[in-house]
């Protein structure tokens, strides 16, 4: 289920008009939305690249192998 809610902003703006003019957007709702979702993306790859290294990976061999090398 979708919800919203109602918000008032202040926004830049030229900003959003360079963001609808530039991602074709019809309305501010529609860049500013889209907006958030790119900026959720990008928050939710860098936490994985984050975890990412902290991953102990065998270099040139089986994850599964480590595994059993490991029982």
């Amino acid at each position: 289920m979708l919800s919203s809610m109602a918000t008032n902003l202040e926004l830049d703006d030229r900003l959003i008009a360079k963001a609808k003019r530039l991602g074709k957007h019809a309305s501010k709702r529609e860049a500013v939305e889209r907006a958030l979702i790119e900026y959720v993306a990008s928050l939710e790859r860098t936490k994985i690249l984050e975890i990412a290294g902290t991953l102990d990976m065998q270099p040139h061999g089986s994850h599964r192998r480590g595994r059993r090398e490991r029982s």
